[in-house]
Order: C-alpha cells, then sequence, then structure tokens
C-alpha cells in the first residue's frame, strides 16, 4: 500500500466506524485507543477523520502492552515498557481499540487484558490498518483497512511519516530472526 491508499483506508475506516457507532446509538460515547507502538499514530488520524465526520472530537488514548505479552518469559529481556495515556473514563464507552498490523491476536489479547484494568468498557471494537490472516486466537478485526495473504516466513510492515519513515508506506518483507 502507498501513501495514498493508505489514506483512503484511513478514511474509510473512519466512515464505517461512524456509521456503526451512529447505529448502536455510541456517537456521543466513542473512544479511540491505540496500542502502542504501531497503533497510536493510526489513532491519531482516526480521531481527526472521526471528529469531522461526528462533529465532536473522541477522546483518544494509548496502550503500552508490554507487560500484559503471554511471551516475557520466552523472551528472555526485560521488556522496554512505553507510556499507557488513558485520561477518559473507560466505563460505559465504546472503545475503538486500533492496532496498524493484526496477525496472532495476542497483541490484542495483551490490549484488552490491560484496557478493563481502566474499567469496563461498553463495548470494543478493534480497527486494523491490515489484516494479514495467520490468527492463533479468536480475534477478528472488526473494521480493516486492507486484507493480505501472507506467507509464512513474511512480515507486514507499516512505515508512517509521524514515525520519521518518510512517505507512508505498507510492506511486506523477509521475517528477521
Amino acid at each position: 500500500m502507498d501513501a495514498e491508499q493508505i489514506e483512503r483506508a484511513v478514511g474509510r475506516l473512519a466512515q464505517e466506524i461512524a456509521d456503526r457507532a451512529r447505529a448502536a446509538g455510541a456517537a456521543d460515547a466513542l473512544a479511540i485507543v491505540g496500542i502502542r507502538r504501531g497503533g497510536v499514530h493510526l489513532a491519531a488520524r482516526l480521531r481527526l477523520a472521526l471528529t469531522r465526520l461526528l462533529g465532536h472530537e473522541p477522546p483518544v488514548g494509548t496502550l503500552d502492552i508490554a507487560l500484559y505479552r503471554d511471551d516475557l518469559s520466552a523472551r528472555g529481556v526485560a521488556p522496554v515498557v512505553g507510556p499507557t495515556d488513558i485520561r477518559f473514563p473507560v466505563q460505559g464507552k465504546t472503545i475503538v481499540l486500533v492496532d496498524d498490523v493484526l496477525y496472532t491476536g495476542r497483541t490484542v489479547r495483551a490490549a484488552l487484558d490491560e484496557l478493563v484494568d481502566f474499567g469496563r468498557p461498553r463495548r470494543v471494537w478493534l480497527a486494523v490498518l491490515v489484516d494479514r490472516g495467520g490468527h492463533e486466537l479468536p480475534i477478528a478485526a472488526d473494521f480493516a483497512g486492507a486484507h493480505l495473504q501472507v506467507a509464512d516466513g513474511q512480515d507486514v510492515q507499516v512505515r508512517l511519516h509521524e514515525d520519521g519513515q518518510g512517505a507512508d508506506v505498507v510492506l511486506t518483507t523477509g521475517r528477521v530472526p
């Protein structure tokens, strides 16, 4: 995906989220939470688009799932923990959990575990830029910008200019061991 395709995908995601939120009577209770690292900038972009569509600015937050991962002992290294920042009440909200790529589902599972430590949302919708398949857990995106078939041994990388990557792009690359 190039920058233009990413921009269109984010716009389409925002429209689908806004439509579903209105249909569910949840437009005023909508909040966006980006999973650190890949979902944070996408969450900010979705917030801007949703603000235009809904006429109000939904609150946004970030989760760092480093301590909630199920592979901490397997990694053998102390996790690098970034900030989690949720400055709104989660209780009763419709949370749009945002990540760049859905693969195994383990990142989303960890994010859900952390999110409920902040309260009990009314519902949680998952929005991803890319669903690459290969899920290991029964987790599916409610909203996906693209569905890609990616071979085992390949990774999907989302590079956004907010991360200092130059132009926005989604690439498939060989997995680094």
